[in-house]
């Protein structure tokens, strides 16, 4: 399979001149590569001066139009952009609650160190933190789902520490998400697909159109509403296939419902998410513009849990149950503001913004085996609570060139910010959580709850300019004040000199700052399996501070980065970056803190701080123990960024655009802190965590796109390598590697554009059907001695995913 795609590649690809490059100014989108328009797009990320072309930055951005956007056939905002920008890395599958809201990261680290902006303003993070132990655990970041590509101008993607520019989080980069703002025109699309296997099945309907109200206004309004049904790609339960469970219980094959594949935790959840965005401005005159805009979506969300075996609950079950996850996720954000100029040219924008995110968590198809033990009777659906996170925040942005007599004017910028967020969670209803809860899902307990906040203010002052020929320098300095952390002081040099119109060096150095999220502060419940039962400690807990843990510190961070610009021939474009992101005192979840293993205790201090956190275990489960969030240790992050574009005229015969883009990407744990005397001989990372941070991201990642045109055909051909990536499961405490080799994925669409504007697309992702690795057998057949159901096959940590090929058909009507 792989070589019949570098088969395609090799024919499609000619005699194009070519050469490598990164994500960065040149590389004005990942499709469209040599379209001028694209190429000399003007830029609002990474700088504060105005008019700045992306091929003309001194900070690698990366532009991806909304053409390059629907050429994916990915109508989640978060795959479209992986599969355009490499250093971008989407979550293709997650455990739990987390498989309900998928993440993503820059340049190989946490999904926190990454800030998304919609036109430039911040966005508030998701309430459904990502708690299981995985590459992506403590992910609170942006919501992507929630933006319908189809209301999508551009997307700015910066690939730089911006710590000093836009505030804590930007130290991977800046996602910057600017909205359409046409006001006339506009489309309707229609798209239906399902994997290679016939599930995942997937539709979605999306309307978009601008008009102008009244002279010098604009409306621009988006409409999508997409559904995505179940997969699943797992193993028969281990434990109703054994000879001996079948000779006991020689009812259960035609009495179990898809027996021997009863349990189908492995695949992906299904979800109706209905979206609108509007974007509204009006000029009054050139002092004074009124602008607004924002979205609203509500997601209904469900995945299985771990099938519950007939002899769990027969009364109320006697063919067992399979509970399921649901969630009811409302999540909404509005800005307004006003922006223009006033006194002698001074450039103003003020503005407030305010998001939230609010989960309903339910449980379905359960039961509380306490409950029904102690009054023989319990509910089968369940309330377990609310998760929500709020943000407001108010900005005052000012700007003004002063002539200085040098070769460019001064750009003075500067600017305040308040920032008020809350965190909270609510009980569960009283079923969920007597006792040990609801089976799969416990409730959350009235320890559990409590909402919290916290403000930040911040001052920043930004100057850039040429003070000689083909000099570019840029100065930012930033304060930040934290109720909760006490104040900071960051900055950011960045300089590129052009030596010849076609060559130029450009670098940076920076420092940074990340607060903990509140959910990485307080996020407080009780995570369970067939077998196993563990709970997420608060880090300011009394059961932490038992251990000896007391709450977190901010992160700090250092970024480095030393690059070139590059036009060695006509027609091509090259950007090539290095860079090296170091993070102090980082926050990262612990491994896995065993209390007891198969009933007998091997840390009483940890079972001790679970009573002393108030929580009240399963009985029936042999393993538990702890995770929680600490400031354990240090990272260092290396790596290469690479963009190249070109293009190939064949007269008649058409056009092919050429981009291939390189991602090559090391994290090490320089320092371990010495952990807690209170864990009594447990550590905090383990083997497996300290994988998951060195190894579990590939180490490299190149996209190598096509796009080929001829009047009314488009061919879009994309071939993304992944390199290997591996981690450790840890099974009661015995350690087992997963490795997943270099996969070649190849993504085809075919579109003819009818006349009157209608335009129809078919089109493959993953044409091949390539899967990941298995996971190691060794660690299933452990896992299933201790009792567990070993339903898994692949590795969550996979970046392709573990459904294999995807095929979709789409029409678009433009207008």
């Amino acid at each position: 399979m792989s070589a019949s795609a570098l088969a395609l590649t090799t024919a499609l690809w000619g005699s194009a001149a070519f050469a490598e490059t990164p994500a960065a100014p040149l590389a004005a989108t990942a499709a469209a590569a040599a379209d001028a328009t694209t190429l000399d797009a003007v830029i609002v990320t990474g700088t504060r001066q105005t008019g700045i072309r992306a091929v003309d930055s001194a900070a690698p951005v990366q532009v991806v139009d909304d053409q390059a956007l629907a050429r994916t056939g990915q109508g989640d905002l978060r795959l479209a952009l992986s599969n355009l920008t490499p250093s971008f890395t989407a979550q293709a599958f997650g455990g739990d609650s987390a498989n309900l809201t998928l993440s993503a990261r820059l340049r190989g680290i946490s999904a926190n160190h990454a800030l998304v902006l919609i036109n430039g303003k911040r966005r508030h993070g998701t309430a459904n933190l990502a708690v299981l132990a995985g590459a992506y655990q403590g992910s609170a970041s942006a919501d992507l789902n929630f933006i319908p590509v189809d209301a999508i101008e551009r997307v700015e993607v910066l690939t730089d520490g911006a710590a000093a520019q836009y505030g804590t989080d930007a130290i991977a980069g800046v996602i910057n998400i600017i909205l359409k703002d046409a006001d006339h025109g506009g489309g309707v699309s229609a798209t239906g697909g399902a994997y290679y296997e016939r599930d995942g099945e997937t539709t979605s309907l999306s309307a978009n159109i601008g008009f102008a109200p009244a002279p010098d206004a604009y409306v621009n309004l988006t409409l999508e509403n997409r559904f995505h049904d179940f997969s699943f790609r797992g193993a028969p339960d281990a434990r109703i296939v054994a000879a001996a469970t079948i000779a006991a219980n020689p009812s259960w094959p035609s009495l179990l419902e898809d027996y021997p594949y009863t349990n189908r935790i492995a695949g992906d959840a299904r979800y109706q998410i209905t979206n609108g965005t509007v974007s509204a401005g009006w000029k009054a005159s050139d002092a004074a513009q009124v602008y607004g805009f924002g979205t609203y979506g509500v997601k209904k969300a469900t995945a299985w849990e771990n099938y519950r075996l007939p002899n769990r609950l027969p009364t109320v079950y006697p063919r067992g149950f399979s509970p399921r996850l649901e969630t009811k996720e409302t999540d909404y954000a509005f800005t307004g503001g006003l922006k223009g100029q006033v006194l002698n040219g001074w450039r103003y924008d003020l503005s407030a913004t305010y998001g939230r995110d609010d989960h309903e968590v339910r449980v379905r198809n359960s039961a509380n085996l306490q409950l029904f033990a102690d009054t023989g009777a319990t509910p089968t659906q369940f309330h377990a609570g609310d998760l929500i996170v709020t943000q407001r925040t108010l900005n005052l942005d000012l700007g003004r060139e002063f002539d200085l007599g040098w070769a460019t004017p001064l750009t003075v910028a500067l600017g305040a910010e308040q920032r008020h967020e809350t965190y909270e969670i609510r009980a569960g209803d009283a079923a969920s959580r007597y006792k040990s809860g609801s089976q799969s899902y416990p409730g959350f307990a009235l320890t559990d709850a409590g909402k919290h906040g916290r403000d930040n203010w911040a001052a920043y002052i930004d100057l850039a300019a040429s003070p000689i020929e083909n000099l570019k320098l840029d100065i930012a300095a930033r304060h930040e004040h934290f109720s909760d952390f006490g104040s900071t002081d960051i900055a950011k040099l960045t300089g590129r000199y052009d030596f010849t119109p076609a060559f130029a060096l450009r670098g940076t150095v920076s420092t940074g700052f990340r607060a903990p999220t509140l959910a990485e502060l307080y996020y407080s419940a009780t995570n369970v399996s067939p077998t196993t039962a563990f709970v997420q400690l608060p880090p300011s807990s009394a059961g932490a501070k038992l251990l000896g843990i007391d709450g977190l510190d901010p992160e700090k961070s250092t970024n480095l980065s030393f690059g070139l610009v590059a036009e060695p021939l006509p027609r091509v474009s090259i950007t090539i970056d290095a860079y090296q992101i170091e993070i102090e005192d980082r926050i990262v979840g612990s491994g896995s803190l065993f209390g007891k293993i198969g009933g007998a205790s091997v840390n009483a201090t940890i079972t001790n701080a679970i009573a002393a956190n108030g929580n009240v275990l399963d009985p029936s489960v042999g393993t538990t123990g702890i995770n929680l969030f600490a400031n354990g240790l240090d990272t260092r992050t290396r790596g290469i960024e690479a963009l190249a574009t070109t293009w190939t005229d064949l007269g008649e015969l058409g056009k092919i655009d050429w981009t291939l883009g390189v991602n090559i990407n090391k994290t090490k744990v320089t320092r371990i802190a010495t952990p807690p005397s209170g864990l009594g001989g447990s550590v905090l990372y383990d083997r497996a965590a300290i994988a998951f941070l060195e190894h579990a991201t590939p180490r490299y990642k190149v996209n190598l796109s096509s796009v080929y045109t001829n009047g009314a055909w488009t061919v879009n051909l994309a071939n993304t390598v992944y390199g290997t990536s591996w981690a450790y499961t840890n099974v009661n405490g015995a350690y087992f590697q997963d490795r997943i080799g270099r996969k070649l994925i190849t993504d085809l669409e075919l579109a003819y554009k009818l006349p009157g504007g209608l335009r129809v697309a078919l089109g493959a992702n993953n044409l091949f059907d390539v899967y990941p690795d298995k996971l190691n057998t060794a660690g299933t057949a452990t896992s299933v001695a201790a009792g567990n159901p070993g339903v898994a096959l692949y590795p969550s940590f996979s970046p392709i995913g573990i459904n294999g090929g995807y095929y979709y058909g789409k029409l678009t009507y433009s207008f």
